[in-house]
């Protein structure tokens, strides 16, 4: 029987600014105080909708990762939204985000972090790119974190046979993924259209 893992590029284009600029967030165009809080708010996203999910495998891990790589050109800093909110949500869950082994965790945070490489999908073409972006990283979660528990545990044999075994062990505890990234990132990707006029005030403040 499989054992289920807990599911859970291109930055926006926005009017440049005169604020101060930031290291590795230059070119996003948008003030450093404001993308401090984004990350901010991201990240308790992350963390209070992965913690309470309303069905297996829902959480907004996907969604917060493609807007991060749409807000922030630095993608170290946009990975890092998903990583700590997987980290800390982690602390809140029974198991407290243990996988088996370094690698299987490894893996399951690649699989969240990888999305705010196709962010800018979501800056320029939504709502299309959000619905794509979406799936993709469904799909990747799913075929990355099935292949990792296949090849680094002994619950199937080594071999094609195996690895479809577990694959379709575990489509059951997919059902809800698909839904729950699609629908997380196009409440949040939604938002985006809000930036700029967001980022106004705090524009105004860094250059006054």
């Amino acid at each position: 029987m499989s054992i289920p893992v807990s599911p859970e590029s291109g930055s926006l284009e926005a009017n440049p600014g005169k604020g101060r600029p930031a290291a590795g967030l230059e070119d996003s165009g948008l003030p450093f105080t404001f993308l401090c809080l984004a990350w901010c708010a991201l990240v308790a996203i992350g963390i209070l909708g992965r913690v309470w999910q309303p069905f297996y495998g829902v959480s907004p891990l996907i969604g917060i990762g493609l807007c991060a790589g749409a807000l922030f050109s630095n993608r170290l800093v946009a990975a890092s939204i998903p990583v700590v909110a997987l980290a800390l949500s982690n602390l809140a869950l029974p198991g407290g985000g243990a996988y088996g082994s370094w690698t299987m965790g490894m893996i399951v945070y690649a699989a969240f972090a990888w999305p705010v490489l196709i962010g800018g999908l979501v800056g320029r073409h939504r709502p299309w790119g959000a619905l794509g972006g979406a799936l993709a990283g469904s799909l990747v979660f799913f075929l990355s974190t099935n292949l990792g528990h296949w090849w680094l545990t002994s619950d199937y044999p080594h071999t094609a046979a195996g690895l479809v075994e577990c694959y379709v062990a575990a489509l059951p505890f997919f059902r809800w993924t698909p839904l729950g990234d699609i629908a997380w990132t196009l409440a949040l990707t939604a938002c985006l259209a809000a930036v700029p006029a967001l980022a106004r005030p705090f524009r105004a403040t860094e250059t006054a």
